[in-house]
């Protein structure tokens, strides 16, 4: 039967789903020349095990297992970059989304008419109530408002991840995707230059079958980064955009701190037993060990959400190496901040000075170190 149609499934923790959606699949796509690639982000449940004992028993399955890599949007570009397929779909393996949509949104593709075909959670006809989550309706709704602005095309629902296009049409843009967040469908819209063509299909938004959403808190978050990217991530890099982002909010904190140990402390101790720039040195040093920590978690949980540490021991650890890896900048910001203040410079400044040629250093190494590759 000639291959017709490949479908992603972006998986992580995602086991035991994995074989009843296969069997979905099968049943939808009955009499459809099919292939089922499933992108897992080395998940520690087994997932990606799983998949490769679904792919013995059935030649259609695929497998592509990710290491040292997360995000969903890049895995669906890998995995619709994978097949052989003249069309490729993406879709949930939680069963949220309906396979039995696939074989109409199929034909609207292949007939020629249309260049993308997609699910909607919000056209007439859909539905949200077994989702069972009003809270994260609303945010949907707004996502997608800007969403719209964003791309030019109005859709009920650009930030659905159930939809389907050539496969060719994705293989001229992929280069040009970021690969950034959770949302690949706003992704594909907002780079393709060419309008595309759009069926939409109502889609009766499932609760998940089994296991735990992945969009956790940070979700909005990806979606605003995921807007920047396709805005200015060509000229200032996300991540390294991100970190000087936190680390501007820790200059907020290092500030703070100094000026409470300058002011409660050295006015009333330090300043009248010692040299002005030992208070200075002892308010600069406490202030980058507090923003140093500010710094840690925040670009945890957010600049490298992809990588998170988790659990006390890998924070604890992660805390250190960011700490050792930071060092060479801390001292480099207090040993310029110092050596300013002794030629007249105003403590505040100096800090500032010490700060920007510190993080220079901060982010080349802990990038490679604390959250990437030895």
């Amino acid at each position: 039967m000639t291959l017709r149609l490949g479908v992603v499934l972006p998986t992580y923790n995602e086991r035991g789903n994995l074989r009843t959606m296969v069997e979905r699949l099968d049943a939808a796509l009955g009499g459809i020349g099919w292939e089922v690639i499933v992108v897992d982000d080395n998940s520690p449940d087994g997932t990606a095990d799983e998949a490769r004992a679904l792919a013995q028993e059935d030649a259609r399955v695929r497998v592509i297992q990710r290491i040292g890599r997360r995000g969903l949007s890049s895995a669906a570009i890998e995995g619709m970059c994978a097949t052989a397929a003249p069309v490729v779909a993406v879709m949930d393996a939680d069963h949220q989304h309906d396979p039995a949509l696939l074989p109409q949104m199929l034909a609207a593709i292949e007939s020629g008419d249309y260049d993308l075909s997609y699910a909607s959670r919000f056209a007439e006809g859909a539905s949200t109530e077994a989702w069972g989550r009003p809270d994260r309706v609303k945010a949907s709704n707004l996502a997608n408002r800007i969403a719209n602005k964003v791309t030019g095309v109005e859709l009920t629902d650009p930030m659905s991840g159930f939809f389907m296009l050539p496969t060719m049409i994705l293989r001229a843009d992929a280069h040009r995707l970021s690969g950034v967040g959770f949302k690949i469908l706003l992704d594909i819209l907002a780079t393709v230059d060419a309008p595309l063509r759009v069926k939409e299909f109502p889609l009766n938004f499932a609760a998940r079958a089994e296991g735990e959403s992945k969009l956790d808190r940070t979700v909005i978050f990806e979606f605003l980064v995921g807007l920047y990217d396709k805005w200015l991530g060509r000229w200032i890099p996300t991540r390294f955009a991100l970190f000087g982002t936190i680390g501007a909010m820790g200059v907020v904190v290092h500030m703070a701190v100094l000026a409470l140990v300058l002011n409660l402390f050295g006015a009333r101790f330090l300043v009248n037993h010692y040299p002005k720039e030992v208070a200075f040195i002892v308010g600069q040093t406490a202030a980058a060990m507090v923003a140093m920590t500010f710094n840690f978690v925040l670009n945890n949980e957010l600049t490298y959400s992809d990588k998170r540490l988790r659990g006390f021991g890998p924070l604890l650890t992660g805390w250190a190496r960011f700490a050792l890896t930071c060092a060479f900048g801390l001292l480099t910001n207090i040993g310029v901040a110092t050596a300013l203040v002794r030629l007249g410079f105003h403590d505040y400044p100096a800090a500032l000075v010490g700060i920007v040629l510190g993080s220079v250093w901060n982010f080349a190494l802990s990038s490679k170190f604390v959250w990437g590759k030895y």
